[in-house]
């Protein structure tokens, strides 16, 4: 096996074609692809396991092993080193796998004389659809060359028996219930709104004809020609080809960086020169990428995955002769495992009405551009591809995090009355957006909007906001691999500063961790990288990060205001290191006669809680202080804000919480320092009142949240509301809550 060479890959991949393709029963060319790998491999085994439903690998073929056992040995996924292999999406090589913890020894194989076992999981559209092995009877170590070769006869393979129908979809998942009455799926809303329409199905893998190329050279060329068409028509969305893409320069820079990026062609090219396809080639490169990413503990990182999905689809679409645009029905609900940003964006936003995805987050960039379009979003619906029937009219509230198969006539009525409402409540919230966010005694509160994108800056001219009093500098450049120089970050800065039309803008430094800049590659894995190796530790620990950034800034914000806010910081000393290195970038700046800011107001987020008991030291340094009660609420309680089980246990209107909130408060008000809340709970209309009620002035939130927010704090009176909340905090010992809200519609304040 060692002297295996890529001619000899090439000659073995172009036999298994010829196997698939030839005449016979699908298990008569599976034995002889077994067979084959096995002889071409020098390997005295060679089995072939395909998923089943119930996530059950069952011994498909084997060359070596007993005959006897095909279709009658199956091993659960996380069941043997098998099952190890599918559950974790990794290669295994082992010299003696019996010594292994997870070897399964099953009788009926017969392979008590074969010591050593090279495992690899068949990918097919990102799914685990088999494990292909090979095992010797020596102890013998497997080289790197080995498992990346049988890597790509198991892609290869997974293709072909996908082709074939070995197992047909629906197979793998079972069915439930009667498809004809009412169904009703949960997931977590990613965008508020309702939406009904007809099911489409969003296609996003596309099946590649030929896996085998007899002409390395060719496919070299068709791989540049087609590289070129998609830097071709991801410029032409970033000039604005399609006014429904205005906003997105961004999103889609970083994406053209990525697809620009050497390493990633460089690895297509080499697999081209193993023998396969130029779209076969992307496909491998990508299966490999994914799994790799998938190890990475950070849950942000890993969002990243639905980018690269949507670049190599992309890819692999153009070298197939595929179009990027997509008809649809009038009104559509468009359903999907996942999404890329140009993959919606190839979609008529006038048509669409509405996304489910099975699975999804906040903070995917195809979430961000359907915001942005003001399409309700319901992600993390299980099973929602292969349940919810094509072209069936669905009902989408992304309110509550709910899809509607099969709605009956009232529950469309019911649902239509909602849209109609919620337009008419976004009128009225557009009819006083110029009218300042005041109360009835004249109490006057300054809205800001939360934006880590270009788009989001369009919020601060829609919902006419005071400022953004949160701007995340990492966002954008999550896609990459390294930071971008200093001059790319001027260019997207200033943009920024530009779109505030003369409104503040407070920038956050970098809030990420390790394993999400090439610069920190030194970093090892996490358990808990939430409160790890991140943000101000890392940047102050890789000084040369944050030296970049704040240069780029200072030189974007030249005779204007510069608002500049530190996250995470736990010590004030931390505080100072930061500011030193502040103080340094301005005094070059002005030694090489760059143009100084207008203003410069150094601040800090207040998300860690033993800054709380160094206020007196802080307020002495900082011209502000963000509050992130997002992380800091976590934090407080110990608890995960990503675990779905602890979402609700922990309520940020409990007395010690507010009791918290108003000690910073008090703090800042006698220092003279300006306060603000910047986290989830300045953007829902009853906290805010409670925050109103116990000090704070300054609030920043999502876009989507300053309309219902100006709307509570213009129909309350400070003087009712400050001693309600005060009194309660007092004397209550749970959830003010509920009596909040009584109170509001006691007194007649809008809260939704």
């Amino acid at each position: 096996m060692t002297a295996f060479s890529a001619v000899d890959l090439r000659r073995m991949l172009s036999r298994l074609r010829d196997v698939m393709a030839g005449i016979g029963a699908v298990q008569e060319r599976l034995d002889k692809v077994v067979a084959l790998i096995a002889q071409d491999m020098r390997a005295d085994v060679c089995s072939c396991y395909v998923m089943r439903a119930g996530e059950v690998l069952e011994l498909f073929a084997t060359f070596g092993l007993s005959q006897k056992a095909v279709h009658l040995t199956r091993l659960r996924v996380g069941e043997g080193l098998v099952g190890e292999i599918a559950a974790h999406a990794r290669a295994v090589a082992l010299a003696d796998a019996w010594s292994h913890p997870q070897f399964v020894y099953r009788p009926e194989t017969g392979e008590d004389f074969f010591r050593s076992l090279m495992g690899v999981p068949m990918l097919q559209a990102g799914r685990v659809v088999g494990v292909l092995v090979v095992q010797t009877r020596e102890e013998r170590p497997f080289n790197d060359w080995e498992v990346e070769t049988l890597e790509t006869v198991a892609m290869v393979i997974a293709e072909l028996m996908a082709a074939a129908q070995v197992v047909k979809r629906e197979e793998l998942f079972e069915t439930e219930g009667n498809a004809l009455l009412p169904v009703r799926l949960t997931g977590v809303s990613l965008h508020a709104g309702v939406g009904i329409g007809l099911a489409v199905m969003h296609k996003s893998h596309v099946r590649i004809g030929r896996l085998v190329s007899d002409d390395p050279v060719a496919e070299q060329h068709r791989l540049h020609m087609a590289l070129e068409t998609l830097r071709q028509e991801v410029d032409a969305l970033m000039d604005g080809a399609r006014e429904d893409t205005v906003g997105f320069r961004d999103i889609l820079e970083v994406y053209r960086m990525f697809a620009d990026d050497r390493g990633w062609i460089s690895r297509i090219s080499e697999v081209i020169a193993s023998g396969l396809t130029a779209e076969a080639a992307v496909q491998k490169v990508h299966d490999d990428t994914r799994v790799r990413m998938m190890q990475v503990l950070d849950p942000v990182l890993r969002e990243r995955l639905q980018d690269l999905d949507d670049l190599a689809n992309r890819l692999i679409n153009i070298l197939a002769g595929g179009t990027a645009r997509i008809e649809l029905p009038e009104n559509a609900i468009l359903v999907c495992r996942s999404i890329g940003p140009t993959e919606l964006l190839a979609y008529d936003r006038r048509r669409l009405k509405g996304l489910v995805m099975e699975e999804g987050s906040p903070t995917m960039h195809a979430a961000v551009v359907a915001k942005a379009l003001d399409i309700p979003v319901v992600a993390q619906v299980e099973g929602a591809t292969t349940r919810i029937d094509a072209f069936g009219t669905i009902v989408v509230d992304a309110n509550a995090g709910q899809v509607m198969l099969r709605p009956s006539e009232e529950v469309v009525d019911l649902y239509t009355a909602a849209i109609e409402a919620r337009t008419k409540q976004k009128a009225a919230y557009a009819a006083v957006k110029n009218l300042a966010a005041v109360t009835k005694d004249g109490m006057q509160v300054s809205l800001s909007i939360n934006a880590g994108f270009l788009l989001d800056m369009q919020g601060v001219i829609e919902t006419n906001a005071d400022g953004v009093g949160l701007y995340r500098t990492e966002m954008p450049f999550l896609t990459l691999s390294s930071l971008p120089d200093v001059n790319a970050q001027f260019a997207l800065y200033r943009q920024v500063v530009a779109e505030a039309r003369g409104k503040p803008v407070t920038f956050r430094t970098l809030d990420v961790g390790g394993d999400k800049i090439a610069a920190s590659t030194a970093s090892m894995p996490e358990d808990n990288p939430a409160m790890g190796w991140r943000s101000i530790r890392l940047t102050l620990d890789r000084p040369s990060l944050l030296r970049q950034q704040l240069r780029a800034l200072i030189r974007a914000t030249a005779g204007k205001e510069l608002r500049v806010m530190f996250p995470m910081i736990a010590a004030v000393s931390e505080l100072d290191a930061a500011r030193r290195i502040f103080d340094m970038e301005i005094e070059q700046h002005l030694k090489a006669g760059g143009e100084a800011p207008a203003w410069i107001r150094i601040g800090t987020m207040l998300e860690v809680p033993s800054l709380l008991w160094q206020m007196e030291a802080l307020v002495e340094r900082v011209d502000f202080i963000s509050v992130g009660t997002n992380d800091l609420m976590q934090f407080m309680f110990a608890a995960d804000r990503g675990n779905t089980r602890l979402a609700n246990r922990y309520d940020t209107l409990t007395p010690a919480v507010l009791r918290m909130l108003r000690y910073v408060a008090d703090h800042c008000h006698k220092a003279g320092v300006q306060v603000s809340v910047c986290g989830e709970m300045a953007g829902r209309p009853l906290d805010a009142l409670a925050l109103l009620a116990i000090g704070y002035r300054h609030l920043s939130m999502s876009a989507s949240g300053v309309g219902p927010v100006r709307a509570a704090i213009r129909s309350a009176r400070l003087s009712d509301l400050e001693p309600f909340v005060k009194q309660s905090i007092a004397t209550g010992q749970s959830s003010l809550r509920e009596k909040l809200r009584a109170f509001a519609l006691d007194h007649g304040i809008a809260v939704g």
